[in-house]
């Protein structure tokens, strides 16, 4: 039983590198198509499908993902655990992607003529493309959620996607900005989850705090 558990570890821990260097690929290779692909999209948009996209744009930022997922983890008791994997897979999604940014310092579609809402033109002036924070801290909460919520991963996906769609679709981020940041967020998430269930960190800081 326990060689057969190592065996469909590494069948599973095989398959997760493959698509990693898969996906690593895809990224690389949508930089030679990324202005292309944006002005592709801007032919989707309409006043209504706005409304629609801002709504996702702006409710898929950090404070909403933080604020749902800690209730839903509240809500179930038993795997209020798995809050302290959230917040750090968030708070490094974070941290990552701005040190990323100002490396690379990528000018944004509209910076370079795409026309974008005024309101995300203003709102989008404090940091560079790439890699999408919004579609990291989206994608960070998936390992968590497919730890505990199996189901409710598939619905988080769909948001996610959508979220990375309609930072493409405002031309506030390239394609490949929005890989990328989904790659990182996930690839947070799934280190934030096998250290918590390896080393059970989240207990430890909850006792540190209690001593303070």
């Amino acid at each position: 039983m326990a060689k057969k558990k190592r065996l469909v570890k590494k069948q599973k821990n095989a398959k997760l590198l493959i698509a990693l260097i898969l996906f690593i690929l895809l990224v690389s290779a949508s930089f030679a198509f990324d202005y292309q692909i944006v002005e592709k999209v801007q032919g989707l948009r309409s006043s209504s499908l706005d409304v629609f996209m801002l709504w996702i744009t702006f409710f898929g930022s950090t404070f909403f993902i933080l604020f749902f997922l800690t209730s839903l983890f509240l809500w179930h008791e038993h795997k209020r655990r798995w809050i302290v994997p959230l917040w750090i897979s968030l708070s490094a999604s974070f941290v990552i992607t701005s040190i990323l940014k100002f490396i690379f310092a990528r000018a944004r579609p509209y910076q370079l003529g795409i026309a974008t809402l005024d309101l995300l033109r203003y709102s989008n002036t404090i940091n560079s493309s790439f890699p999408s924070f919004h579609a990291a801290a989206a994608f960070s909460a998936l390992p968590v959620l497919d730890k505990e919520f199996p189901r409710f991963k598939f619905v988080w996906l769909g948001f996610a996607l959508l979220v990375a769609f309609s930072r493409v679709y405002f031309a506030v981020h390239y394609l490949s900005d929005v890989l990328a940041g989904a790659l990182i967020g996930y690839l947070i998430g799934y280190i934030a989850v096998r250290a918590e269930e390896k080393y059970k960190y989240s207990n430890i800081i909850k006792r540190i705090i209690w001593k303070k």
